[in-house]
């Protein structure tokens, strides 16, 4: 059974972790499944991915940053997620487009229905089955990011705690606008305990599935 399951969240929410445990429990129960990662994922994805994240790149506008993050975007969704999804796999992603609409489009204040047509377009529509949104204050979450060690620290972490808090924002819209789609969970608890509540947010949405399958 196919499943496009992705992963959102303030830096430092443990979604890694998550999808790493998700993915062994998932194996353990029979599904094949490919955890997967934006930007990235594929060559080319984490070429783009190097220059997006370098620290040093502070001049970057934020339309190039938008055009970089959909190009890998439009690379790993025809190269890896739609072959994968075509082949029956579940197939998690750290990262999707709803993160475009959150940094680029409510961090940066760019204009949402833009993006939304750039995304469609990236994408060739392709829109996850359910979005698990692992919730923690953001300067909580910056400050686990930064504990993790100099190498985990990226041109976006660095940007200030407001335009963090501003994309957290934009992402209970985006969880509002769309609640079917959208699980949220909070991280703040032990990780055996998030990672059982995603376990049963996904069995959910299998079970849903196989009832909607004639």
């Amino acid at each position: 059974m196919s499943l496009f399951i992705t992963f959102e969240g303030p830096e430092g929410s443990g979604k890694t972790t998550q999808i790493r445990l998700l993915t062994e429990a998932l194996h353990a129960t029979g599904h094949s499944v490919l955890a997967t990662r934006e930007p990235g994922g594929t060559r080319i994805g984490n070429a783009v991915r190097s220059v997006l994240l370098d620290p040093e790149h502070v001049e970057m506008s934020p339309r190039a940053e938008t055009l970089l993050f959909n190009a890998a975007r439009a690379q790993i969704v025809d190269q890896v997620i739609r072959p994968a999804l075509a082949e029956g796999h579940i197939v998690l992603c750290d990262r999707y487009a709803d993160s475009t609409l959150a940094y680029q489009g409510y961090g940066h204040g760019q204009e949402l229905d833009e993006l939304r047509a750039l995304i469609e377009y990236a994408t060739g529509g392709l829109k996850p089955d359910l979005t698990l949104y692992l919730d923690i204050p953001v300067e909580d979450g910056l400050r686990r990011k930064l504990g993790a060690g100099a190498e985990e620290w990226n041109r976006l972490d660095a940007k200030q705690v407001s335009f963090h808090e501003t994309v957290r924002d934009g992402y209970m819209q985006l969880i509002a606008a769309e609640p079917a789609r959208w699980h949220r969970i909070d991280c703040r608890g032990p990780i055996e305990s998030i990672h059982l509540k995603i376990v049963q947010a996904v069995e959910t949405r299998l079970q849903q599935i196989r009832e909607e399958t004639p």
